[in-house]
């Protein structure tokens, strides 16, 4: 059946309201929902409005639902599907697609469509409560449910999701309406699953969950509190720190599948040490999933890996790409997730966003498991049901539509870890960069501006793909602190753009010795601890992937190229620069690092030159600098007048620069132009 645009809907607008404010409710709370989890209805005598797959709850507008004919899902019920799997389940998806009412909107309904159609109420709500899956996820949890809530909670023994779990469900509710006289449940707890809470308004359904998480929480209180996976053995502070820098760099490369690595994040808190130091942790995670959401968005099983006492880190490097090239073998997919044991939770994936997904879903999972070990021990899902569930088209759907990313660009896959970047050209380096597809680190002294800088580009751009760090890139362990709170993030990175500089002009016969080590200890020392700090984690990258290279791009300046009146300790701290980068092009080829200078003209609308307290434009005019100027505007033109191109560079000319070093396969440690014709080489 289908029906017109212009059909009269049978939905109370206020029911419409009810069924947005539960989705958004519990969509949005981690304990119900997580990545594109659980689905809601809302039915009105045969009509069925359901969440499409691949809307997040947390955010649904009454564009995310999908209208149903019930009479078609009601006789897709009563009929005999094939009886293999993969026929069955791909009958099942294109009657379901069949009972839409406006197939030309093009979305498709959760696969639990038919489940909401049989719930008597008018509004369902499925989510996949931990609290919920701690008795689900535990053996003999209908025992349990049972002895918890009685004839309330009526028990769904896993099946597999799709046609078998609604014609399982019809059968069990005409069996508990004969047994008990109740239409309906106050719940339905689906075995290794989830929850299901049907209701007439929002209130009922916010009362009967909070009954059930409650009931549920009281009786976990009582529950032995010892570490649920027994005696903890966590590696010391600073172990762990070295372990976490030479680790995420090697997973990026030897989990990564295509040109690009992958971003890894790092999580240890209390949730994730308790497994992954605990005794008995690895046997837990190599017992298998517990639930679809584990097997979709984290794989069904974990890497789990031990470090060695007093092992090399090429050795460690080995035995890692070792480990994983058996574990894919053995489990038939590359992991998602890794536990070291001693020291905690690595999660990959393309990008950040299903990395972190990655991560939530997982530690999710341990959750699910201390509560549901507290009670009477974790049962996992049998190899036949987390295998329907690694090849259910359905499942692979619903993780390509919520994992879907938009970048696109010339730096798609890369991570760039930019210096100086809370304002002017660092700034608007990283923003192009994560503009064209990039993850971007922004650092700088400046904290709140770094962090500002870094909250505006994601908001453009997407959650997670910028994140701003404080730096003094003059201080070592500045540098350190700032490359190790990124590789807990993403796992390492593949460009450095030193750009973080200083300029204090002035003649040599009347500079102060304070200012001219400060543009020396910025400009040049700080190129050199950059480098120093990065390039061990971008070694470590192509140590566990020698065909890859990555690219360490230091933004000089002309005046690295030609002496500049009056300003010696800028255009001596630039033109040592371009000695630094030579040096270490030489040094770093064999870690498969390229080293080059881009040496831009003058940038005169940032603030190096245009801020009107302390610019350029205004020291050159206090310094005497510019013969015969009288304004600001005098001492602009002067240094205009001198590019043959009659303008100052942009960050445009700059970036054409980094993305012709990154793309240059045959290129280090070079000194580029970008200067208008005003500096030409020879």
């Amino acid at each position: 059946m289908t029906a017109t645009q212009d059909t009269p809907s049978p939905f109370n607008p206020r029911d419409i309201d009810a069924l947005i404010e539960v989705s958004r409710h519990y969509g949005a709370d981690a304990e119900f929902c997580l990545a594109g989890g659980g689905n809601t209805s809302l039915k009105a005598g045969d009509r069925l409005l359901v969440k499409a797959s691949g809307f997040s709850l947390a955010t649904v507008t009454l564009d995310g639902f999908v209208e149903m004919d019930r009479r078609a899902l009601s006789a897709l019920l009563a009929s005999q599907l094939p009886t293999e799997s993969n026929a069955r389940e791909e009958a099942f998806k294109q009657a379901v697609m069949a009972a839409r009412l406006f197939p030309e909107k093009g979305q498709r309904p959760s696969v639990e469509c038919v489940l909401h159609s049989l719930l008597p109420r008018p509004l369902v709500v499925h989510t996949h409560s931990t609290y919920v899956n701690m008795i689900t996820c535990t053996n003999d949890g209908d025992i349990l449910a049972k002895k918890l809530f009685g004839h309330d909670v009526l028990w769904i023994p896993y099946v597999d999701p799709g046609y078998i779990l609604a014609r399982t469900l019809d059968e069990l509710l005409r069996q508990y309406e004969k047994a008990t006289g109740r239409d309906c449940p106050t719940a339905v707890f689906m075995q290794n699953h989830g929850l299901i809470i049907c209701g007439n308004t929002a209130e009922e359904i916010h009362k009967q969950t909070a009954q059930i998480i409650g009931t549920i929480r009281g009786h976990l209180a009582s529950a032995p509190a010892a570490a649920p996976f027994g005696p903890l053995s966590r590696l010391g502070a600073p172990e762990a720190r070295a372990l976490v820098m030479q680790i995420g760099p090697a997973l990026r490369a030897t989990l990564a599948s295509s040109d690009n690595l992958k971003v890894v994040t790092f999580r240890d808190n209390d949730e994730v040490m308790n497994l992954a130091c605990g005794e008995g942790g690895q046997a837990i995670v190599s017992a298998g999933p517990i639930t679809p959401d584990q097997i979709v968005y984290c794989t069904s099983f974990p890497l789990w890996f031990e470090p060695a006492q007093g092992e090399s880190l090429g050795q460690l490097v080995d035995r890692l790409k070792a480990a994983v090239t058996e574990h894919q073998a053995r489990r038939r997919s590359v992991p998602g997730i890794v536990f070291v044991k001693g020291l905690g939770m690595f999660s990959a994936g393309n990008d950040f966003a299903v990395a972190d997904v990655a991560g939530r879903v997982y530690l999710d999972a341990i959750k699910v498991m201390a509560g549901a070990q507290r009670l009477a021990g974790v049962h996992p899902l049998a190899a036949e049901q987390y295998r329907f569930i690694e090849n259910w088209e359905v499942e692979s759907y619903r993780k390509k539509v919520s994992t879907a990313s938009s970048a696109a660009g010339r730096a798609v896959g890369k991570i760039a870890f930019v210096t100086g970047a809370a304002q002017g050209f660092g700034f608007e380096i990283s923003q192009d960069l994560a503009a064209q597809g990039a993850h971007v680190i922004l650092t700088d002294m400046n904290i709140d501006g770094v962090k500002k800088a870094a909250d505006e580009i994601s908001s453009r751009v997407g959650a997670g793909r910028a994140t701003g760090l404080p730096v003094n890139v003059t201080e070592g362990a500045s540098v350190e602190e700032a490359v190790y709170r990124a590789v807990r993030a993403f796992g390492g990175f593949d460009l450095l753009v030193s750009n973080a500089g200083v300029l204090r002009a002035g003649s040599v016969k009347t500079q102060p010795e304070r200012e001219f080590d400060m543009v020396t200890a910025v400009n040049y020392k700080g190129y050199f601890v950059c480098v120093k700090v990065a390039s061990l984690i971008l070694a470590i990258q192509h140590m566990a992937r020698r065909d890859y290279w990555s690219d360490i791009i230091q933004i000089n300046s002309k005046s690295g190229l030609v002496g500049s009146n009056r300003n010696g300790a800028y255009a001596g701290s630039k033109f040592g620069g371009i000695g630094l980068t030579q040096s270490f092009a030489l040094e770093l080829v064999e870690d498969g690092i390229k080293v080059n200078s881009i040496c831009p003209g003058n940038f005169f609308d940032g603030p190096l030159w245009s801020d009107p307290n302390n610019g350029l434009f205004v020291q050159y005019l206090r310094s005497g600098k510019v013969p015969g100027a009288k304004t600001i505007a005098d001492v602009k033109r002067s240094y205009e007048s001198k590019v043959p191109m009659n303008r100052g560079c942009t960050t445009a000319d700059v970036m054409k620069a980094i993305y012709y070093l990154m793309d240059q396969k045959y290129e280090t440690g070079q000194a580029v132009p970008v200067t208008g014709g005003q500096v030409m080489l020879s």
